[in-house]
Order: structure tokens, then C-alpha cells, then sequence
């Protein structure tokens, strides 16, 4: 009977350990916080995804998402979207520090969020597409397209459908109290500590369906670091530093072009180039914006080869304007403050390269056998059909240009060069007495 007793438990035991849900591994009591702070391009959408990926990763109770952006590419946006929506853990927008916006993109990228916050004195909306090139309003094919993606993005999230539809067709834009009481927001809290203080005790439910209680009271916020390549194309990927180093780059390489010789200028330019087209692989450019661009640096090149009176430097400062204004997509511009003074500098800067350039062409060699015309040198020693020269350290064989007995010690001047034998003249045709001959004697 004992044994029979010990089987019996041991079967219960088995039903009761198949029947429990399997152990999951513990959740993290550190909120991961990620910050977005500018234009939404692929470097930013990178850097979310990847902040959501670390997340899950760490089990975390909740994701952070730090927002203030004026807008920026309409594919990176949707990839941010989809990844917010797709998260396996509770993700909270929170646009802020006070006086922040979460506008175009970021509207969208706020209603994809399990729960979306604002800071006092923040705002939301203006979400209507543009047109890349004229900065116009886009077509109403493409509208049509973002009304329809914002309205259900706001409806998976339970968000008032009818003003996420206004900030796309009628760029409708509210403050965050306007928000709350629109519902497109699910609150307003000051700062970190307030917001994880009102984010306790919320039911988020998750794409899997499964409902996650916050438990964010007294959690610890860490903030998302991501790896140095990450952090480096999120450096590069400024539509102004970009101009800048294409820029001064090419500027740094026609002064190479129009004094070779040290090197210093052509290395700079070459890195600063590199990193510019580094900078350009990153961001959305346009075509028109690229022919410009190489427009402008053919021109600051002719005037490197025909300088007159900078019609090539103004062309090309000209075309350098226009690309920094056609060059990026979406809402990215080159600062109008840099762009300018920019365009001018490598203007002025190709028109003195241009002068130095000219200079060199028409100054006397500095190197080479060219240094060796019009130079004098005593004769060192004669002989038949030549004789020997020591000029500017060095040893050469020369011969008369005209024919005429060259004698030891007399002054001749190189005239031109057959190979590596110099041809000379006498700097004074009148020759002196023969070294050899004795006086001519008195009668």
C-alpha cells in the first residue's frame, strides 16, 4: 500500500508540473529610455529598433521613447511605427521637455505608442506630407495614403481617429491640454519622475494579446546607449555638417590642385569628402540636389584653369546654394545660416586658388631641368667636343650650343639641354689667353 501511495503522489506531482504555465524569465525593474532629438531619418529609426530589441532582450518593464522632432522621412517613420507596434513590451512615448514638438512624423510615431504622454507646454500635429523637391504640399495620392496610415495607427491604439485624419489632411496642430482632451494623448506629466509615478498601475495590452500591468513606481530609469558606429552616423547624419564637409572639402582639394606640393590641404580634403559622402550615405538625397552639387564643383574647377574674372567661382557658388537646398529630402535642410556664408567662402576661396594657380603656371620652375636654363658655371676642365661643368652641386657634361672651344675656366650659361648634357654659351664671347700659352713677348 506505501508503494502504491508513493506512485500516486509521484502521478500528481507530474499532472500538477505539466498543467503549470511554464517559467518565464523575470522581469527587469529598469525602465530602458531612448531619446530622439531632431529629424526622424534612418539613423534615428535604427536607433529605436534597436532600443526596442534591447527591451525585450532585457525583459524591461516598459520602453521610453523621449520625442521631439520636427518630422522628417515618411519610410524611416514607418519603420519606427511598425516596430512600436509590433513590441513585445509595454513602449511609452513621451514627447518632451517642455516647449518640445512631435510634429509630421513624430505625430504618428506618438499614436503608435501603448501609451502617449506630453510635457506641459508641448504640442502635437501638422502631419501633412510635403513634396521632397518644392517643399509644397504633396499630392492628394499621397495624402489620400498618410490620412488612411494615421487612422489606423491611431485606431489600433484607441486614439481619436478624426483628429489624427485632421493632422494629416488639414495639418492640424494642438497643445498637449487640447490633446488630452481629444484623446489622442493618454496623459501629462512634468517630468521622468511624474511620468513613472502616473504610469503605475496601468493595462497595456501587447501584439500578442497578452495584458502587461506597469509596475513603474519605483523603477530605475536607464538610458539607452547604443554602439560608437551608432553613435557615429548619428553625428554624421546632419544634413548641414554634411554640406560642410563636401564643402570645404572640395575648396581644401583645388588649393592641392593649385599649389601641389606639401600635401597638408589635399589630405584634409580628402578626408573631409570622404566623410561627406559617409554623411550623404545615410541620408536621403535627391538627384537634382547630386547634379548641382557636381555642377558647382566642375565650375570651382574651370576656375582653376581658366581664372578670369570669377565668372566660374560666382557660377559655381551659385549652383552650391541650389544644391544645399535642393540635396536632402523630406524635411532635412542645410541651415540657411551655414548655407550662405558657405557658398561664399568656397567662392572666394576657388577664385585665390584660381590666382595661385595662374601664378605658378607663369612663375619660373622651381624643380626639375627647367631650374638649369640660364644658369652660369665656370668651365672645370676641356676637351675635345665637350667639357665639364659644376652646377648647383652637381656634376654635368656639356658642350658648346654653337660649336665654339670651350677653355677651363671660363663662364658659360646653359642654354638648353640634349638629354642629360647641358648646352652652353660663353657669358662672354671675348675669350682670354689660352691657359698654357705664356706671355706674348715684348719686340
Amino acid at each position: 500500500m506505501k508503494s502504491i501511495g508513493l506512485l500516486l503522489l509521484a502521478l500528481a506531482t507530474l499532472a500538477l508540473v505539466s498543467f503549470c504555465p511554464a517559467p518565464t524569465r523575470a522581469a527587469s525593474d529598469e525602465v530602458l529610455a531612448v531619446r530622439v532629438d531632431g529629424p526622424i531619418t534612418p539613423v534615428a529609426a535604427g536607433y529605436v529598433t534597436d532600443a526596442v530589441r534591447q527591451a525585450e532582450d532585457r525583459n524591461a518593464p516598459a520602453l521610453l521613447l523621449e520625442l521631439d522632432t520636427p518630422g522628417g522621412l515618411d519610410t524611416s517613420m514607418r519603420d519606427i511605427v511598425q516596430a512600436l507596434l509590433a513590441a513585445k513590451v509595454p513602449v511609452v512615448v513621451y514627447v518632451s521637455p517642455p516647449g518640445a514638438r512631435a510634429a509630421s512624423a513624430g505625430t504618428l510615431i506618438t499614436f503608435a505608442a501603448h501609451i502617449a504622454a506630453m510635457a506641459p507646454g508641448t504640442t502635437i500635429g501638422a502631419a501633412t506630407p510635403v513634396d521632397a523637391q518644392t517643399g509644397q504640399k504633396a499630392s492628394d495620392k499621397v495624402i489620400n495614403d498618410a490620412a488612411a496610415f494615421a487612422e489606423s495607427v491611431a485606431a489600433e491604439r484607441g486614439r481619436d481617429t478624426g483628429f489624427a485624419v485632421d493632422t494629416v489632411r488639414q495639418g492640424r496642430a494642438v497643445p498637449a491640454t487640447e490633446a488630452l482632451r481629444l484623446g489622442a494623448v493618454d496623459l501629462i506629466a512634468a517630468d521622468r519622475p511624474a511620468l513613472l509615478s502616473s504610469l503605475d498601475g496601468r493595462a497595456v495590452t501587447l501584439a500578442d494579446g497578452s495584458t502587461v500591468t506597469l509596475r513603474t513606481a519605483d523603477a530605475t530609469v536607464t538610458d539607452y546607449a547604443p554602439g560608437w558606429a551608432r553613435q557615429l552616423l548619428g553625428v554624421l547624419a546632419d544634413p548641414t555638417l554634411a554640406f560642410l564637409f563636401l564643402s570645404l572639402g572640395t575648396l581644401a582639394v583645388m588649393y592641392e590642385l593649385a599649389a601641389p606640393g606639401h600635401g597638408f590641404s589635399g589630405a584634409i580634403g580628402v578626408i573631409l569628402l570622404i566623410l561627406g559622402f559617409f554623411a550623404l550615405s545615410v541620408l536621403p538625397v535627391s538627384v537634382a540636389g547630386l547634379a548641382l552639387l557636381a555642377l558647382a564643383a566642375g565650375l570651382f574647377a574651370a576656375e582653376l584653369f581658366a581664372p578670369g574674372i570669377g565668372v566660374f567661382a560666382a557660377g559655381g557658388a551659385i549652383a552650391l546654394v541650389l544644391a544645399g537646398v535642393f540635396l536632402f529630402e523630406g524635411t532635412l535642410r542645410v541651415n540657411p545660416a551655414v548655407l550662405v556664408p558657405t557658398a561664399l567662402i568656397v567662392g572666394a576661396g576657388s577664385m585665390i586658388a584660381g590666382r595661385l594657380a595662374w601664378r605658378a603656371r607663369r612663375g619660373p620652375p622651381v624643380s626639375g631641368a627647367g631650374t638649369l636654363i640660364g644658369a652660369t658655371a665656370p668651365v672645370t676642365a676641356a676637351m675635345d667636343g665637350g667639357a665639364d661643368v659644376h652646377l648647383q652641386g652637381a656634376w654635368w657634361a656639356a658642350e658648346s650650343a654653337d660649336g665654339a672651344p670651350l677653355r677651363p675656366g671660363q663662364q658659360v650659361r646653359v642654354v638648353g639641354m640634349d638629354g642629360l648634357r647641358l648646352l652652353v654659351e660663353p657669358v662672354d664671347h671675348r675669350a682670354g689667353p689660352d691657359p698654357g700659352e705664356g706671355e706674348v713677348p715684348h719686340e
